[in-house]
């Protein structure tokens, strides 16, 4: 009885099987990092094919015809893979209404991803699903798709890839950190040391090009001018340089003939990585499930200086990176920066001058809120730029003479016997600054009392706290600082002080150009009626000599 029951039972199945035939899909991927673990594990698209036909083989009657589609070295986080996004296409149209996978995680790794493809993109489309491993058939066995089995296995899958994730990124960090490259090409001007692939070398072919475009760029050229430079001369640009030099690199957004391009550049003059620091981190994936490339904040880059050979010095990239701050826009057709360019701004306004010539007679500078914005809203301050260029030379012919002074008298100074220099001006701050912290946290006791009091509720109290707590830290900030300030007056002063070494050199200077405005100025503001007032780099190292030389010639005249 039970035989024949048996065999009603394998009948029923075989007319069940036979009345529907199917086109299937085998779907093969291969991750990345299984890719590093060699030929032979059991993931290999070898070993997935092989599995895969032999399934087809056995049950060959159930199909009417089989296609595969494979994503080789392919994370399973991101859909966008060439193969699986096929594979939709034609379950999209019907050519396929059945798929079949080793696993749940060839499928996809992430959890979400998964699930809505398993019940509701398949279910939807009437579409067969098999893993083999899992046992999962939502034809032959409907109730396998929804075994608890199947999301367990898909959490455990997506956990898998944010636990490699999470290792990879802490291994990458770690290097970071020791200043070892980890990039899959080298910057460019640089090569990998054939002997550590985790350090640089200088490229002297390109680094040349870059010690010129940081030139040019300094001497008041555009950046649209060097990159129109760079390419009618035919100086190869970075991606083409280095498929030219054999490395297998693919061009950016899949140009078919990359050149030298604005964004190339600003990204050179801004790397750190030219003079000798190594700067990783600069960008970065959002997720391990969202694969999209986001810049990271200049704050966040993981920066480890002097690791390799310099190509540009730090006072050129200094000068760079404050030069590309500056509002440095130029008309057209002109390839020459001017030269008070992105240096100038409203004294009311704040916003950056207008250069306006007049008829090929003179040159004169005016507030752009009033040009191109309202007249209203600002006046014109305007100056000429013969007068702006001359009083400004003034200024800096009478700073240079105060740095050669200076640095005869803190010579004297230094040479004469060791005395510690008191500041009664730091004094008094210091001073000061101390009893107003004693006044807070006397407030901030009493206040806790207050509340135990019933004076005023946990609420009023908490917030009031708070406050007094930012009020705390400011004050031991600023005391700090002070304290610091003047630890290094105590120290002295040295004639190679920031502010004596850059002005000093200058003690002859008989015409202004834009590579000493760059070194020396920081901004320049336009009165109405014509006054100026400029804004001199290493101002607080001035009055650090200034004060130095006050203490210590007061304290000899006592």
């Amino acid at each position: 009885m039970a035989r024949t029951k048996n065999r009603a039972a394998e009948t029923a199945l075989s007319c069940l099987t036979n009345t529907r035939r199917w086109n299937l899909g085998e779907y093969i991927r291969l991750s990345k990092e299984d890719l590093n673990r060699g030929s032979d594990d059991s993931n290999s698209v070898v070993n997935q094919r092989r599995l895969l036909d032999e399934y087809y083989q056995k049950h060959m009657d159930e199909f009417t015809s089989v296609t595969q589609y494979v994503d080789d070295g392919h994370t399973g986080t991101d859909t966008n893979r060439e193969g699986f996004q096929n594979l939709l296409a034609d379950i999209t149209s019907r050519k396929i209404n059945c798929v079949i996978v080793k696993d749940l995680s060839r499928l996809s790794r992430n959890y979400t991803d998964a699930g809505s493809l398993i019940e509701n993109l398949f279910v939807q489309l009437d579409v067969r699903f098999i893993s083999l491993t899992e046992s999962v058939d939502s034809y032959l066995n409907p109730d396998s798709v929804s075994s608890i089995i199947v999301p367990i296995t898909n959490v455990m899958n997506d956990q898998y890839c944010y636990q490699t994730s999470k290792k990879i990124r802490q291994v990458f960090d770690y290097k970071k950190r020791n200043g070892e490259f980890i990039g899959s090409y080298a910057p460019y001007g640089y090569i990998k040391d054939p002997k550590d692939n985790h350090a640089l070398l200088v490229d002297h072919e390109a680094a040349e090009v870059v010690k010129q475009i940081f030139t040019m760029f300094l001497s008041g050229i555009t950046v649209r001018a060097i990159v129109n430079h760079l390419n009618d001369h035919g100086i190869m640009c970075p991606s083409v340089y280095k498929q030219s030099q054999g490395l297998k690199y693919s061009c950016p957004n899949g140009q078919a003939k990359p050149m030298w391009s604005t964004i190339t550049i600003n990204t050179m003059l801004k790397n750190p990585v030219y003079v000798g620091d190594m700067a990783q981190g600069r960008n970065r994936v959002k997720s391990y499930k969202v694969h999209k490339i986001e810049a990271v904040p200049e704050k966040d880059w993981i920066v480890v200086q002097n690791t390799h050979e310099p190509i540009v010095d730090r006072e050129t990239f200094e000068k760079v990176r404050q030069l590309l701050k500056r509002d440095t826009r130029t008309a057209p057709k002109q390839k020459q920066l001017y030269l008070f360019s992105g240096f100038l701004r409203c004294a009311d306004c704040g916003r950056a001058m207008s250069r306006i010539a007049s008829k090929g007679l003179y040159v004169y500078y005016q507030c752009g809120t009033y040009k191109s914005l309202s007249k209203k809203a600002c006046t014109m301050h305007s100056i000429k730029s013969t007068r702006l260029e001359a009083a400004v030379l003034y200024a800096i012919q009478q700073q240079a003479y105060l740095a050669v002074s200076y640095s005869d008298i803190v010579a004297c100074i230094n040479m004469a016997p060791l005395k510690k220099s008191q500041s009664i001006r730091l004094n008094d701050l210091i001073t000061a600054k101390e009893k107003e912290l004693a006044k807070i946290m006397r407030y901030k006791q009493a206040l806790y009392q207050d509340w135990k009091d019933g004076e005023i509720t946990h609420n009023d109290y908490r917030h009031m706290s708070e406050d007094y707590e930012r009020q705390v830290e400011a004050a031991q900030t600023v005391i700090g600082n002070l304290q610091t300030e003047q630890a290094g007056l105590e120290k002295g002063v040295d004639t190679e002080n920031p502010f004596l070494t850059a002005f000093s050199k200058y003690e002859n200077i008989d015409k202004l150009t834009r590579e000493i405005l760059i070194e020396l100025v920081d901004y320049i503001k336009v009165y109405e009626g014509g006054d100026i007032s400029i804004r001199f780099k290493f101002a607080d190292e001035y009055r650090r000599v200034t004060e130095y030389i006050e203490v210590n010639t007061h304290a000899a005249a006592i």
